[in-house]
């Protein structure tokens, strides 16, 4: 058997004839990154290698940072090892990671969903001989009801709140999620007031073609929120910050949402099932159309897909990492 395409080290995933890390964890030479949550682009790197839409982003949180940018299906080369990007769905410039040597094709995820989102690429199934996959929520209960219905489930709490004389705080990740909701809610009469870290993340989509609900910052003056519907990140919940919405109702929109108990052990009046990850389904649909030999899992819990995998003869397993823990973007 020939030598593995990827192996995981201290660093990250790591390719020895392309000499390059996917996502790595800590400083190397050369980055490729699938895209630009802070969990998969960190700083440190000599070289970064990005999609276009991810580069803003990843300036905004990294400084001057040094490497280039390609777009979906470019192939770079590095040593004799092809390498290109295409679309993984999950955020605007998220990849996955198409790694050719002598015949032999390995494909990274990175994070990545099948559900349609207009505030990104498409998903791009892509065979490959090994499968690398993110397994985030690897379980049969995580099944997603679609985003249109978590809009209106959104919009009918808002309205309820605002009958309540209640200001109706929405939480959910920053980089991603926000500007998803807030393309939902792009044909609204009114803005919506967001927190200061979600301004200039919106002002990066919107420049790169995405259109938005128009939205106001909270601002430091003293204001009446009641009856507003206000977005912010999850950080902000136990802050300071809250304090301005004394009468509020508080929801969180996240694929942890579908089990109730999670929820109440988080404190949120609402919940809304909205991921920016595969479900189950959509996990075993990118593993069929990758007709992959091996599958290898990983940022999750792989046992009950594993098992499953294994049951269907494949040769799947979890890939063992020292990955710090990933931010709250589900």
């Amino acid at each position: 058997m020939a030598a593995p395409l990827l192996i995981q080290t201290d660093r990250g995933l790591y390719c020895p004839p392309g000499d390059f890390y996917v996502d790595p964890w800590r400083p190397v030479d050369r980055a490729i990154i699938t895209h630009a949550h802070a969990d998969h682009s960190r700083p440190g790197h000599r070289h970064y290698l990005a999609h276009r839409d991810s580069w803003p982003v990843m300036q905004r949180r990294l400084g001057d940072i040094s490497g280039e940018v390609v777009e979906y299906g470019e192939v770079k080369r590095c040593n004799d090892v092809n390498v290109s990007l295409h679309p993984a769905g999950h955020i605007l410039g998220s990849a996955q990671i198409r790694v050719e040597h002598r015949g032999e094709v390995w494909v990274v995820t990175g994070d990545f969903k099948r559900d349609p989102d207009a505030t990104c690429a498409a998903f791009e199934p892509q065979r490959c001989h090994t499968l690398i996959s993110e397994v985030t929520f690897g379980y049969p209960v995580y099944r997603w009801p679609g985003e249109a219905t978590i809009i209106r489930q959104v919009e009918d709490w808002w309205a309820q709140s605002r009958a309540r004389g209640e200001t109706a705080v929405l939480f959910c990740y920053a980089l991603g999620k926000a500007q998803r909701i807030l393309h939902g809610l792009r044909d609204l009469d009114e803005p919506v007031v967001v927190h200061g870290a979600l301004a200039p993340v919106n002002a990066i989509y919107e420049k790169a073609g995405v259109p938005l609900a128009r939205c106001e910052t909270v601002g430091r003056e003293r204001r009446d929120f009641a009856g507003r519907l206000v977005m912010a990140p999850p950080s902000a919940a136990g802050s300071p910050w809250m304090k301005r919405f004394r009468n509020r109702s508080t929801g969180f929109a996240s694929g942890w949402m579908q089990l109730r108990g999670n929820r109440r052990r988080r404190g949120y009046d609402r919940g809304f099932v909205l991921s920016d990850h595969a479900d189950w389904n959509g996990l075993l649909q990118t593993v069929d159309d990758s007709h992959a030999e091996r599958i290898l899992l990983t940022h999750g819990d792989s046992g009950p897909l594993e098992r499953l995998l294994q049951e269907r003869g494949l040769d799947a397993r979890a890939l063992a990492t020292t990955r710090p823990g990933a931010e709250d973007d589900a």
